[in-house]
């Protein structure tokens, strides 16, 4: 079979494509023909060594924690899954280093494996697996809120959902809606205040011109309920201020930052601010299965779509263009990237 590995890390020069043997899957294990891969932030750090899955140049690592296919084989023990099924891959590269969905065939536990609902695309598969389960935990963290989201599950609550634009803040946006919270973005362009208006929010806001605080505080006067947070220094003094009593801030990341967060005890105290922090890799199986249905639900709803039209560009490359597909993303590339693996039919 055809796979993109690489032996050390560094730029997208050091992904190349190659032949290798299929494994065999093992007790619990699943077989998957990936028919498209899909690129996140996360792949890039740990193709430069930054991430959780570096390679060690004692063999090949396979990129790719988010793809979508059609199962192959089902190891003893599997059950709910078989040959010929549509399914979606969850956290594929960091399960070992040959396990990412860069590949023609990979083997995983069953339990990182999900249908794909019918109807929907291996490209909707493979988009919203990385950043719907991230959107997914951040809109489930709140005191006195739902583990697992449906629509109604936030009605009355206003989230605000910083860099909208983005790929988990696009999820965000969309899943939000779908469980009726009231939405607001803030984005950098008016290009990608547009994009977060095809995702659904009501109400988007340029945090690049004067006057954000008090745009928000008008739109929420008792403040905010829950903010999901792509830049949580640069933006820790605007949260604090705009966020309600016993609100919740939602960490995900922190683009523009340092790698710390500054906070006023004084703001933070009075307003019993609750901080979580995000990440999907210590998340749990439990957890990552409730995030997994919902996105599936949302998916077969219609409220979670993948291309312009939601919001979400979709920029396409070849198995063989992958290192093409990492400087696109690299580059800033608005919207998913996307690799055609092997045939859908």
């Amino acid at each position: 079979m055809r796979a993109v590995t690489y032996r050390s890390t560094g730029g997208p020069e050091v992904l190349t494509l190659s032949g290798r043997e299929a494994a065999e899957p093992g007790a619990g294990e699943v077989r998957v023909r990936v028919v498209v891969s899909a690129v996140n932030p996360t792949d890039v750090k740990q193709r430069r060594g930054s991430g959780l899955v570096t390679a060690d140049g004692t063999g090949p690592t396979v990129p790719h924690q988010d793809g979508a296919g059609v199962v192959d084989a089902v190891g003893p023990g599997v059950t709910g899954l078989a040959a010929g099924d549509r399914v979606w891959l969850i956290l594929a590269a960091a399960h070992g280093p040959a396990s990412g969905s860069a590949q023609e065939y990979t083997v995983l536990p069953a339990e990182r494996v999900f249908p794909l609902p019918e109807g929907a695309g291996f490209d909707e598969g493979a988009g919203f697996g990385i950043p719907g389960l991230t959107a997914h935990r951040a809109l489930t963290v709140a005191e006195g809120g739902p583990e697992r989201l449906t629509p109604g599950a936030l009605d009355g609550v206003t989230v605000l959902v910083a860099g909208g634009a983005g790929a988990v803040g696009n999820s965000a946006v969309q899943l939000a809606r779908w469980a009726g919270a009231t939405v607001i973005s803030t984005v950098s362009t008016e290009a990608k205040a547009e994009l977060a208006r095809a995702a659904g929010a009501h109400h988007v806001l340029r945090y690049t011109e004067p006057g954000l605080e008090d745009a928000i505080k008008r739109l929420a006067p008792g403040g905010v309920d829950l903010i999901v947070e792509v830049a949580a220094g640069v933006n820790a003094e605007l949260d604090s201020k705009v966020l309600r009593p016993l609100g919740t801030i939602a960490v995900y990341g922190d683009d523009g930052g340092d790698g710390t967060v500054r906070l006023s005890f004084p703001a933070n105290a009075w307003a019993n601010t609750r901080y979580q922090f995000v990440i999907l890799y210590t998340l749990g199986t439990e957890r990552l299965r409730l995030g997994a249905e919902a996105v599936s639900a949302a998916i077969a709803d219609g409220a979670l779509v993948l291309g312009e039209k939601a919001g979400v560009p979709v920029h396409r490359f070849p198995l063989e263009e992958t290192a093409r597909a990492h400087a696109a993303a690299e580059q800033g590339a608005v919207g998913k990237v996307l690799i055609d693996v092997t045939p859908a039919g």
